[in-house]
């Protein structure tokens, strides 16, 4: 579920001399959720009811996270019952709330009851308090910006070539935390991107980034860029540019907006991303299947996780992929 600009018209459509419109989010789920606009401000938040016993234990554990332009608090409601609200309150931070506020809301849904609901939406607030502080002022640091430009080259030219633009887009994940970047009926693709002309290893983040349990075909690419200021290469911004005209929908463009927002690319940032400029030197892709070396959580002992390791390139030539079978796998094609 996305929430987009038509929910808070909306609510905002309803005129009262005060108190708060809601509408339910979710109405299969257990959990009460509610996007809001309070009268006669027109203040926007998103609403989770939680029992007092939750909310009483999420105190003890500690205060709720605060940043700029967005609060997170308890009030007082029905009997045995507090709200969950978070408001936007500073209008500079508006083009990051409906991203927030869908992330927060999914998970919150997702729970098996409202102390986890509770407990899964402060976290998610915590992450983006963590993302915003992280670009305040400077933008993408400059590993995060290598990865989404390669992350976007591969959605650009071995995606949205050969499938309708809101699969393509609804496939890229990466931005939503999962195990590989791209995520497919029948294929994964985990994206690397470096400015080595020749890399002789791949940092893989985790025991999960390879793992192919339950994937038909996963593929790993790798992207060697040449990166520098000035040039004949293309920026971040062009490269969202041209998405941006590949996509004829609406609801894909939003989609792919709200994306990048989760990954802190902000659209009052854009003039910190017109450099450097990147080329692509090369693109590797390989199968990931049994023989491919790897480590998965399989491998590993009880207690032991988060695994980061390097894989090194030498001897997996007989693993590469090439480009039309790449987009045999992108088709769902054997």
């Amino acid at each position: 579920m996305r929430i987009d600009e038509d929910a808070w018209r909306q609510l905002e459509s309803e005129h009262h001399a005060a108190g708060i419109v809601t509408l339910r989010l979710f109405p299969s789920s257990p959990q009460d959720i509610f996007l809001a606009v309070e009268q006669p401000t027109g203040q926007r938040m998103l609403v989770i009811h939680v029992p007092n016993a939750a909310a009483e234990a999420q105190v003890r554990h500690g205060a709720l996270p605060v940043t700029r332009g967005l609060t997170l608090r308890f009030t007082p409601a029905g009997p045995g019952r507090r709200d969950l609200q978070v408001i936007l309150t500073a209008q500079d931070r508006r083009e990051v709330f409906n991203p927030l506020v869908t992330d927060m809301a999914g998970v919150a849904a997702a729970a098996v009851g409202p102390a986890q609901a509770l407990r899964a939406a402060v976290q998610r607030f915590e992450h983006w308090r963590h993302l915003l502080q992280s670009v305040a002022d400077t933008g993408l640091d400059t590993p995060a910006r290598r990865g989404l430009y390669g992350e976007l080259t591969i959605l650009r030219t071995h995606l949205l070539p050969h499938l309708p633009a809101d699969t393509a887009v609804d496939a890229w994940t990466g931005p939503t935390g999962s195990n590989q970047d791209f995520q497919l009926e029948s294929a994964a693709i985990e994206v690397k991107t470096g400015t080595a002309v020749a890399p002789q290893n791949i940092v893989i983040a985790n025991e999960r980034q390879l793992d192919d349990t339950g994937v038909d075909r996963l593929l790993l690419a790798h992207l060697s860029i040449d990166e520098r200021r000035g040039g004949s290469g293309e920026s971040l911004n062009t490269v969202i540019d041209t998405i941006h005209t590949l996509l004829t929908g609406a609801a894909a463009r939003a989609t792919f907006d709200d994306l990048l927002t989760r990954v802190g690319y902000l659209p009052s940032q854009r003039h910190l991303y017109d450099e450097p400029r990147y080329t692509v030197r090369d693109t590797r892709f390989w199968h990931v299947a049994d023989g491919f070396p790897r480590i998965t959580a399989t491998d590993l002992p009880a207690g032991v996780g988060e695994c980061r390791y390097r894989l090194s390139t030498v001897g997996l030539d007989h693993h590469r992929v090439p480009a039309e079978q790449v987009a045999q796998a992108v088709k769902g094609q054997t």
